[in-house]
């Protein structure tokens, strides 16, 4: 008989333990009942067939209430026993939850991992679900990208206020100041300086250099006599001396006029080899490398550089909650116009939708390959904690309620039983 033959007086739906415990009671008691009515019908039937007056029929009710009192009896036995001792009795083969829940709880976790939470059945399922095109679709309708710019501004604000502003200066400090402190600074510098001169990168330099040294003299005239003046001897004529000035002045201007407009000029080449003798001397000058490790010593010790770190991440992580909370901001501009993108990519072409898929795919399977096991070790793991009487009580919790339909299942079909058994006898030899 279906569970669904006949109605209960119960909740259909419990979702707290007290109501499921109150549904349990409720089926208990209606089935209970049951057998109690099926032992009275019994009894009263017995009665009157031991008057002698009874009609025929009633030894057909008789056997139908005998033999559903034994099938509910004997099912009331085996749910029973399922849970807890019969009547208290220590029966073998009885309370085998409480007696078993280790093993129920391993056979429950393999039954998980082989049939729900392996990694092909999880791989299949997410690929089935086509989730990088349903995304795509999603992200394109209106609203949905300035939602998720929404959601990662909140996302990015919560994170930044949460981490604290100690650990953070300690993590800069110790990740970017110290760090930088550690090796020496002349030979990197020397390498990379000797790598932009073979790839001619310093040129722009020797020009600057140059122009620089063009605009320098351009103004220097009245120094520049001053200076020759003053160094002439006393005796000298003044206009000896004006003369002198001037033209020294003019041999400059022309010589720094002719190194600027002249790119081969040798005073260019020295400037070349002074550059890389500084890089060559940078890496192996052991001067050198002491003047500029001297140089770092005093700008890492500095006070700029010692407080730098709770600089950084005050304005790092005022930036951020800044942007991130700015609908107009760049980085939400941003998010929304990459979702856009993106969302009308895994729509419209196949190779990005495909990519993505695969991606999925195999990330599915390291998630599931890497992580089911410690899903279902949780199921295994709680239900060993738990005290055996304690397994049982929830265990039966959540299923009990169905086993009592097998009681109440038991009963009638017995009872059907029954007096089909009786009929056949009272036609055979009656």
């Amino acid at each position: 008989m279906s569970k669904h033959a006949l109605a209960l007086p119960v909740p259909s739906g419990p979702d707290t333990e007290a109501q499921r415990r109150r549904t349990l009671r409720n089926h208990k008691v209606f089935v209970t009942s049951l057998l109690g009515v099926m032992a009275i019908i019994f009894l009263g039937c017995s009665w009157w067939q031991a008057q002698g007056t009874a009609p025929a029929w009633v030894g057909f009710v008789r056997a139908a209430a005998e033999a559903g009192m034994v099938g509910g009896l004997a099912d009331w036995f085996a749910v029973t026993a399922l849970f807890r001792h019969p009547m208290g009795i220590p029966i073998p083969h009885t309370a085998i939850i409480p007696r078993k829940k280790d093993q129920v709880a391993d056979s429950l976790s393999e039954f998980v991992s082989e049939n729900f939470l392996n990694a092909d059945t999880i791989t299949d399922k997410v690929a089935a679900a086509d989730v990088p095109r349903r995304a795509g679709v999603w992200l394109v309708q209106p609203g949905n990208a300035e939602l998720v710019s929404e959601r990662a501004g909140g996302f990015i604000h919560r994170a930044v206020s949460n981490v604290d502003a100690a650990q953070a200066e300690e993590f800069i400090r110790e990740q970017v100041v110290t760090r930088a402190a550690e090796p020496q600074w002349g030979p990197p510098l020397g390498r990379v300086l000797t790598g932009l001169i073979a790839d001619g990168k310093v040129e722009p330099l020797v020009d600057d250099a140059v122009a620089w040294a063009r605009r320098k003299v351009l103004g220097m005239e009245d120094a520049v006599i001053t200076l020759i003046d003053d160094r002439m001897p006393t005796w000298a004529p003044k206009f000896a001396r004006d003369l002198v000035g001037e033209r020294v002045y003019r041999e400059l201007v022309a010589f720094v006029s002719e190194v600027d407009a002249d790119p081969d000029h040798e005073a260019r080449h020295a400037i070349r080899r002074v550059i890389s003798q500084f890089a060559h001397d940078l890496q192996h000058d052991e001067a050198t490398i002491a003047r500029v490790e001297a140089v770092k010593d005093d700008i890492l010790g500095s006070q700029a550089v010692s407080t730098i770190s709770g600089g950084v991440w005050a304005q790092v992580s005022n930036s951020l909650t800044s942007a991130a909370a700015d609908p107009d901001s760049p980085l939400r501009r941003k998010i929304v116009a990459l979702c856009h993108e993106w969302g009308a990519k895994l729509v419209d072409d196949p190779e990005v939708r495909s990519a993505a898929e695969r991606n999925l795919r195999r990330a599915t399977r390291f998630l599931a390959e890497n992580g089911a096991g410690e899903i279902v070790g949780i199921i295994s793991e709680t239900i060993q904690r738990w005290d055996g009487n304690e397994a049982s009580d929830k265990i039966e919790l959540m299923v009990g309620k169905d086993l009592q339909f097998i009681r109440l299942n038991g009963t009638i079909v017995g009872a059907l039983a029954g007096v089909t058994i009786y009929t056949v006898s009272q036609i055979l030899f009656y």
